[in-house]
């Protein structure tokens, strides 16, 4: 859906973004912010502010909401509707980064990089912080797949003492 009510020309958006710190993330921001507004108007089968018959719904604002991309942090201004909720669909619910950096962080944690040196990693990525909780979460559903995969059968482990000689037996799962 093109918006007919956009009196801004593209060379003005243009020098809009260039102007900016970072311009591929101001583009970035605008371009998920129009999507969103689409995505909404879509749903509610209405623009903003268009009275109809045929309105799903109402919209009730917006709300601010960070998103990490491998282009740094940015925080969107989501639409928000009155029944209902509504979630982006290049967001995951419940999850602020893209697919793409969580292949990151989980590479990162399967190479054995601390979950503290990874939200040092993040930081250099462009994004402001991640918890050690975060990161847990994120390799949980890893470390699930991986020992789905792998039976690993109980056995009995000879651990040797140097010192005194001894070799006891220790028996558990691994």
């Amino acid at each position: 859906m093109a918006y007919q009510n956009s009196t801004v020309s593209f060379e003005k958006m243009l020098l809009k973004f260039i102007a900016d710190e970072d311009p591929m993330q101001s583009m970035l921001k605008w371009l998920c912010e129009r999507l969103m507004e689409t995505e909404v108007e879509n749903k509610l089968c209405a623009e903003k502010s268009e009275r109809n018959n045929e309105r799903q719904g109402y919209r009730s604002g917006y709300r601010v909401r960070r998103f990490d991309t491998r282009m740094g942090t940015i925080y969107l201004m989501v639409p928000k509707i009155r029944n209902g909720g509504y979630i982006p669909f290049f967001v995951e619910t419940k999850r602020r980064s893209e697919a793409a950096l969580m292949n990151v962080i989980q590479e990162a944690y399967i190479n054995g990089v601390s979950t503290r040196k990874i939200d040092k990693l993040t930081k250099t990525l462009g994004i402001e912080s991640i918890s050690r909780s975060q990161v847990s979460a994120i390799t949980k559903d890893l470390n699930q797949h991986v020992f789905c995969q792998v039976k690993i059968p109980k056995m009995s482990v000879i651990i040797p003492f140097f010192r005194t000689g001894k070799f006891p037996v220790l028996s558990g799962s691994f």
